[in-house]
């Protein structure tokens, strides 16, 4: 019953046995549920199992077990009879049995259906049948300890297989159907009996209808090793892996296999074209017994073994070969001739190989590789032949090359890099017998200079590391008008290059250290690679496809000439001794209309820089640290770097299309210009010299001119003109200011931020009066204001907008302090930190107290008035307070009166002399009096305070502590850090008086 197929070449390993023997062994051979390694011995069978009609599996269990490699062939009809023998001993009907023989002869009748109409069932392994149970745990009902475990044999399971092993039985499936049809039988035998058995048993089962096309799609992406570990599922999955498209390249590479194996999946798949036994052991002796199977093969690739003469002769056997790949292996015998003799040769590829001699004749052969192969002499006989390749031959002399190359008269491409040996009289040999050679690689060939070579056809030359190609060269190479890429790196010899290839489209100059001039013409060149060439001086290069040109670190260039009409992209990084010229051959009618981007990075011979350009978008100068005089013309321009241009004097960009510019890293910066109708953001940050500035930039809305300190009125008054959109003005240590400047700020009807820090101004009123619609004001550390530059504020309603004042480090005093909290109720952010004339913030206070004199001293029968109009006054927005550093204040008192009903922020670190806090504040959540070394008195009545800050607070005792929080019903974080009189076991009591009390930060060990 065994497939003919299968058993060819095996017959020897069981004799001339009985069909029982050949049947089990034929169940072995196939495919196998586990692997496709031929055991070296047949296991013995298992004695007769008993059979429990009542714990029947399904026919997909059936199938695994009756073609597990090492069970043996049981008959269902036996395996019935057993257990009906067993079924009567424990009291069972013996009729059963004789039921499911009728059903056995019924089902022999259908045995020969269509497998693939027949819907795959599969079952979960955790799954058991709702009235069999232990049914997974055996199959068809018998124990699991009557088989063989398969834990127990590595090579039952695929995953117990070496991934570099294939252990496969190449018979695979039957193809006589006889043998497969007593498995259609039992199958569908078993399978009534389960559908008989056990009613419920579609509740537990997945049904999975899968066509024949779609499995043969899906198929088609997977490997041999994964279509068996497939094939092993069900039937239809079997058959559909068993599909010819699917073997028809065999890919065996660093597989072990056996002889009889491979011969007789050769014998099964006669139709392989392509076979790749790379790495397989006497892949040799597995080519030529099987050599009979593979008369349709077209590629076959070979490595890692000895090939003797006898394979090469029996390759005739193969007469669609067309490709024929030999890698890393030994030819011959090491005495006589390797003679590769095939008509139907295409390819042949001798890779890395070892042998004496090689002789090749091969009338169609077309592509021949012989590269590192290692081999004193090579006869060609292939007058078909196109392509040779010679590379890291080293034992083949230069008459060797010449003889060969010369034998092939249609030869177009020719790689013989690394022979060491050719000379200029073979090149001019080759020359002359091969007219059509299009491809030539001659590189690391220290013997030739290409003087006198003639190549009309020549597309793609290669002489890298050439040490004998000189400027003299270049004639021969311009002989070659054909020519498109050419590729001269490491030929130190090399000093001057001047080419005019119509069709030239690629060159390549690298680590030239004698190279200092470069003209090229060609109206096709589209890439230039110029790379560390230290001595290149000049540079022509004309061209309508080249698009972009990298030229960094060319240290000695100072002329360049370009008539490029499509270059877009210009890279001179680091071309220290460019000269002013460059500057005109980027600009409009200078040869790069389309230019688009250009940097000029660390070229530092740049001192004037004159741009003139319609298309250039991007420009980067950093690093150009000699340029005093930049002046840019172009409209298009978005984006220009600066960075390090520390002698930049004179700027002017008229027009640009920049939206943002930076010239703060410009400090000697003293004349600006700029016209750009899109820019919004400038920063003139610390262009300290800057006297003149014309900026019309009527889109934009935010300009830093800080530290400008020599920028003069007209020059605001001018900016204030042309650009009435700003909304952000930062003035700060510009003290050439004046109110001159100050009043042509009425144009800015936008204006909602102004910073007049560090300035010396004393009158306010015309920021009053020409800034309405004022939001912010900064006046930090303006050292001459006095309290009547703030009445306007706080007397005549002035900036009613105004939501954020800071006064730090001035001179204002203690009344204008008072009265701007008391009157300018829309305030959100006060800033009174460094304020030295501040000595008491009482709100509620009469504010009438003379500036010099303390406000405790005030009489005392003022304060119920005040407080009386403070308390009829609408609440106030007020809600950060910052005093930080006032070195005199010695009391802050806020009663509920205040109204300070949003005040959710006070700061008063660092004021050392303060003694007292008496806060009444419903909203407040952080209240910082860090290192207020005075402080004694500490009352609070916050009860959404979370944060309080008493760092170094020396003087505080821990029952004003326990006092002050015991009002802050959410206080969370408390710092009494390097409080001496806060003793650490007083924090028990802290966390009582405070119960939401999470961390308390101290410097002391509770």
């Amino acid at each position: 019953m065994a497939d003919r197929g299968g058993m060819k070449g095996v017959d020897g390993g069981e004799g001339g046995g009985s069909g029982e023997a050949r049947e089990e062994l034929e169940l072995a051979l196939s495919l196998g549920r586990r692997g496709w390694h031929l055991p070296a011995a047949r296991c013995e069978p298992a004695p007769p199992q008993a059979w429990d009609s009542e714990a029947a599996g399904s026919s997909r269990a059936a199938d695994r077990t009756w073609d597990s490699p090492h069970v043996p062939t049981l008959r269902l009809r036996d395996m019935w009879r057993h257990g009906s023998h067993a079924d009567s001993d424990a009291g069972g009907d013996v009729e059963a049995a004789e039921e499911v023989e009728e059903e056995e002869e019924e089902g022999d009748e259908d045995g020969d259906r269509d497998l693939l109409s027949k819907r795959p069932k599969v079952r979960g392994f955790s799954e058991e049948s709702p009235q069999h149970s232990g049914v997974n745990a055996s199959f068809f009902g018998l124990e699991s300890t009557h088989f063989p475990d398969p834990d127990e044999h590595g090579h039952f399971k695929l995953s117990h297989c070496p991934e570099n092993e294939l252990d496969c039985v190449l018979s695979l499936f039957p193809n006589d159907g006889v043998t497969e049809n007593l498995r259609d039988a039992n199958n569908e035998r078993v399978g009534d009996v389960e559908n008989s058995g056990g009613r419920n048993s579609e509740d537990v089962e997945i049904r999975m209808d899968l066509s024949d096309d779609l499995l043969h799609l899906i198929f088609s992406f997977l490997g041999q090793r994964d279509l068996c570990k497939a094939g092993a599922t069900c039937k239809q999955w079997r058959s559909s892996s068993m599909h010819e498209d699917f073997w028809k390249c065999l890919k065996f590479e660093n597989t072990r296999i056996c002889l009889q194996n491979f011969v007789d999946i050769c014998h099964r798949y006669q139709n392989v074209t392509d076979l790749n036994l790379s790495g397989v052991l006497n892949a040799e002796i597995l080519v030529m017994e099987a050599i009979t199977f593979l008369r349709h093969l077209k590629t076959l690739t070979m490595g890692k073994g000895l090939l003797g003469e006898a394979f090469f002769q029996l390759l005739s056997e193969c007469p669609l070969l067309t490709t024929l790949t030999v890698s890393d292996a030994s030819l011959g015998s090491g005495i006589q001739d390797v003679t590769v003799n095939h008509d139907g040769l295409h390819e042949l590829q001798i890779l890395k190989c070892r042998a004496l001699r090689i002789s090749v004749r091969c009338s169609q052969l077309q592509i021949l590789s012989l590269r590192r192969t290692g081999m004193a002499h090579v006869s060609l006989n292939c007058p078909q032949l196109l392509e040779l390749d010679f590379q890291s031959c080293h034992k083949l002399s230069d008459n060797a090359i010449r003889q060969a190359a010369t034998a092939c008269p249609l030869l177009s491409s020719l790689d013989m890099s690394s022979c060491s040996c050719v000379t200029d009289e073979t090149l001019r040999e080759i020359a002359n017998s091969c007219p059509n050679l299009s491809v030539l690689d001659a590189s690391n060939c220290p013997n030739i200079s290409f003087e006198s070579v003639r190549l009309p056809m020549l597309i793609d030359l290669r002489l890298l590391s050439c040490e004998g190609i000189t400027s003299a060269s270049m004639a021969a190479i311009a002989y070659s008008r054909l020519i498109e890429a050419l590729q001269l790196d490491n030929c130190n010899l090399l000093a001057f290059v001047s080419l005019d290839l119509p069709h030239l489209k690629n060159i390549s100059l690298v680590h030239l250290r004698k190279f200092t001039d470069l003209i090229l013409r060609s109206p096709v060149l589209s890439y230039i690679k110029v790379s560390r060439c230290s001595v290149l001086e000049r540079v022509n290069i004309r061209s309508n496809a080249l698009q972009k040109l990298v030229l960094q670190k060319q240290e000695k260039l100072c002329s360049l000439s370009l008539v490029c009409q499509n270059l877009i992209n210009v890279d001179l990084s680091d071309c220290e001794l460019l000269t002013n010229e460059v500057c005109k051959v980027f600009s409009d009618g200078g040869g790069c209309p389309m230019l688009r981007s250009l940097i000029l990075d660390n070229c530092e011979s740049l001192s004037i820089v004159e741009l003139n350009s319609s298309s250039m978008v991007t420009l980067s100068l950093a690093g150009c640290r000699s340029m005093t005089s930049l002046k840019l013309s172009c409209p298009n321009l978005q984006k220009v770097n600066l960075d390090g241009c520390d002698h930049l004097e004179r700027a002017s960009f008229c027009p640009v299309g920049l939206e943002s510019l930076n010239l703060g890293i410009c400090p000697k910066l003293s004349v600006l210009h700029i016209e750009a109708p899109n820019m919004s953001l400038l920063e003139l940050k610390g262009c300290g010299v800057l006297s003149q500035a014309s900026i019309n930039c009527p889109h934009l809305t935010s300009l830093d001119a800080s530290f400008c300190r020599k920028l003069m009125d007209d020059s605001l008054s001018q900016t204030a003109e042309a650009c009435p959109l700003i909304e952000n003005l930062i003035l700060s240590s510009c003290v050439s200011i004046d109110i001159n400047g100050l009043s042509s700020l009425h144009c800015l009807h936008k204006l909602s931020l102004l910073d007049l820090s560090y300035t010396f101004l004393i009158n306010l009123k015309p920021v009053f009066d020409s800034c309405p619609q004022l939001k912010i004001l900064k006046l930090s550390a303006c050292k001459y204001l006095s309290d009547t530059s703030l009445e306007a504020l706080y007397r005549e309603g002035a900036l009613p907008m105004l939501v954020e004042l800071d006064l730090s480090y001035s001179s204002i005093g203690q009344t204008a302090i008072e009265e701007l909290l008391s009157c300018c109720t829309n305030l959100v952010n006060v800033n009174l930190n460094g304020c030295t004339n501040l000595y008491q913030l009482v709100c509620g206070s009469d504010d009438c107290s003379p500036v010099d004199m303390p406000v405790d001293v005030c009489p005392s029968d003022s304060a119920p008035l005040r407080s009386e109009e403070i308390s009829e006054r609408s609440d106030r927005l007020l809600e950060v307070l910052n005093c930080t550093g006032c070195p005199n204040i010695k009391k802050v008192i806020i009663p509920s009166m205040a109204t300070y009903l949003r005040l959710s922020k006070i700061n008063l670190n660092l004021s050392t002399n303060l003694k007292e806090v008496d806060l009444t504040c419903s909203n407040l959540y952080t209240l910082n009096l860090s290192n207020c070394s005075s402080l004694e008195v500490l009352k609070l009545d916050c009860p959404r305070l979370t944060n309080l800050q008493l760092l170094a607070c020396t003087m505080l005792q821990e029952e004003e502590l326990e006092s002050a929080i015991s009002l802050c019903g959410v206080l969370e974080i408390l710092n009494v850090h390097s409080c001496p009189k806060i003793n650490a076991l007083d924090f028990s009591r802290l966390r009582v008086v405070c119960p939401s009390l999470k961390r308390i930060q101290s410097s002391l060990i509770a």
